[in-house]
């Protein structure tokens, strides 16, 4: 089958796109607004750009209604702060409860039942059950589009790592079976990252 998504409606693109793009990691974003309410949304439009200096980025999507753009974005544009929690299997469910559209005046942490702890350099709080916490400085943003289901590309600096010390050996190697990160599919699927395979690559 051959697809113009240019004949097709937003939300088929979208299904196409989340459907073949898998699976996605899942940037646990913690964010501060300008009146001081902590905000704290899951986006599976996540990835690494950059080691040297560190820099990640993660994508929220332009939605419909009175709110277009989420708090999440809002409160980067205005603090130019955020932190990235990595979820973990045990506390998926509650980062669920946080993917709900809720007003601007609702903490999630307080919906969730999970727990904010002090960041080092920013202002916004980290999620403690999180094995590995992101500390963020806004690098930049591309706003790639206006439209209902547009988005833009969020970058962040990485200032400050914080990770489970039994998880992490001498030379920064993560283990992936205690991080037992989750991953996102397509609608309501989610994606355990247990089942692994090696492959060297050539030399």
């Amino acid at each position: 089958m051959i697809i113009d998504p240019a004949t097709k409606d937003p939300f088929d693109v979208y299904r196409l796109l989340s459907g073949s793009i898998l699976p996605r990691p899942i940037a646990f974003v913690s964010t501060l607004s300008a009146q001081g309410v902590r905000n704290l949304a899951p986006f599976s439009f996540f990835t690494v750009i950059s080691a040297n200096p560190p820099v990640i980025c993660f994508c929220p999507m332009i939605r419909g209604g009175e709110r277009p753009k989420k708090d999440t974005l809002m409160n980067i544009e205005a603090t130019g702060e955020f932190v990235v929690n990595i979820v973990s299997e045990d506390f998926a469910a509650k980062m669920n409860l946080c993917s709900g559209e809720y007003p601007p005046d609702v903490d999630e942490f307080e919906v969730s039942g999970l727990t904010p702890v002090p960041s080092d350099l920013v202002k916004p709080a980290r999620v403690k059950e999180s094995r590995v916490n992101m500390e963020c400085k806004l690098h930049q943003i591309v706003h790639v589009s206006p439209k209902f289901l547009g988005g833009s590309l969020v970058m962040g600096e990485v200032v400050r790592f914080h990770v489970q010390d039994s998880m992490i050996n001498q030379i920064c190697e993560i283990d992936a079976d205690q991080l037992d990160a989750v991953g996102r599919m397509a609608g309501p699927v989610y994606v355990r990252t247990k089942d692994r395979f090696e492959m060297v690559r050539p030399a």
